[in-house]
């Protein structure tokens, strides 16, 4: 049994292909582009969902697998992959963002923490939110999503024959500015009660200066700001909801395709 040189570089450029629009997927994805995932663990779920999506991949005919216009087409499928997943992370990112503004208007940002997913210390109210994001970006089948987007990615910009418009990575850098808009949302009613407290610990030292007020105001802070936290949980829901619905929305403007 004979078997062509091309049949065997086709069938290898028709797995590598997909691949690394897959493994860019998955190095920015949410969770499983985190540290704590051992790469091979990465690689075999990447090359499982590449052998899957592979029959649904119409082939591009390569006659050379080391030439310069397949590393164009390895390194466009892979920025396609890093692109979508990034919008994962930016959503994930809004509630950091919003956890170490509470933090610093509380006086809790003194307890910082190792982020296991970036590996750099920030508040340990900011990885709370991230904590809680991460289980409901779960919770919300987010990472089926984010597989749905990179199968019907192939559809919208099949290879080698489609590519990103300067305009889509434009609309990509500016919807990264929700995720400031969203965390200071999220933020607003923890920063409006403790701008009440320091007002009234304001009035405090103007009525009686003898009072050490840093040294009380301090306590009184960080507990009020605990509560606080306590109190707006029940929005957190929400505003993930809320986020992850206008990523999904953008990702599906972005492919070019209906929403879901």
């Amino acid at each position: 049994m004979e078997i062509m040189a091309g049949t065997i570089t086709q069938y290898l450029a028709d797995l590598l292909l997909p691949f690394m629009r897959i493994a860019g997927l998955f190095a920015a994805m949410v969770g499983i582009s985190a540290k704590t995932v051992p790469p091979p663990v990465r690689a075999l779920l990447t090359l499982f969902l590449s052998l899957v999506i592979m029959p649904l991949v119409p082939p591009v005919p390569i006659d050379e697998m080391v030439s310069v216009g397949t590393w164009v087409l390895v390194i466009q499928q892979l920025i396609i992959g890093i692109a979508i997943g990034f919008i994962s992370t930016l959503v994930l990112n809004t509630f950091v963002i919003a956890g170490q503004i509470v933090a610093m208007q509380t006086g809790l940002g003194f307890a910082s923490i190792v982020d296991p997913v970036n590996g750099i210390n920030v508040p340990a109210v900011g990885q709370f939110y991230l904590i809680l994001a991460t289980l409901l970006f779960w919770a919300f089948d987010g990472h089926l999503t984010m597989i749905r987007m990179i199968v019907m990615s192939f559809e919208a910009f099949p290879i080698g024959e489609a590519w990103f418009q300067p305009q889509q990575f434009k609309a990509l850098a500016h919807w990264g500015g929700w995720m400031f808009v969203a965390a200071l949302t999220l933020s607003l009613a923890p920063i409006v009660s403790l701008l009440l407290i320091n007002l009234a610990f304001g009035v405090m030292t103007k009525a009686a200066p003898q009072l050490n007020v840093f040294t009380i105001g301090f306590a009184i802070a960080q507990i009020a700001g605990l509560i606080i936290i306590w109190l707006t949980m029940d929005n957190f829901t929400h505003h993930f909801e809320v986020q992850w619905e206008r990523a999904t929305l953008f990702m599906c403007q972005l492919l070019r395709i209906c929403p879901p």
